[in-house]
């Protein structure tokens, strides 16, 4: 099992806006296990999504399918200018 963590440094004023966007599209993926979280101690305006996955071949499946869903990207339209910075992690859960 892993733990992909994708870590947004969202502009001022929109960290509330992307976790909002992000939570309702994840929201409807019944199947996944994902979890939202905002910054509460450390460096401001920090969004996080944290997805647990079985392996990372489902992972991969996973961006695969979302970058082809049309209804996805139109409902997620924006999101980049909401953010400066980001970046992922994979941890393997023991």
């Amino acid at each position: 099992m892993f733990i992909v963590r994708e870590t947004f440094n969202a502009r001022p004023g929109m960290a509330s806006k992307l976790a909002t966007m992000i939570k309702q599209v994840m929201s409807e993926q019944r199947d996944l296990r994902v979890r939202i979280l905002t910054d509460f101690v450390g460096p401001f305006n920090t969004v996080v999504m944290e997805t647990e996955v079985p392996d990372l071949a489902d992972f991969d499946r996973r961006m695969k399918e979302y970058m082809e869903r049309d209804d996805i990207r139109t409902r997620m339209k924006g999101y980049t200018d909401m953010y400066q910075t980001g970046g992922r992690e994979i941890y393997r859960v023991v």
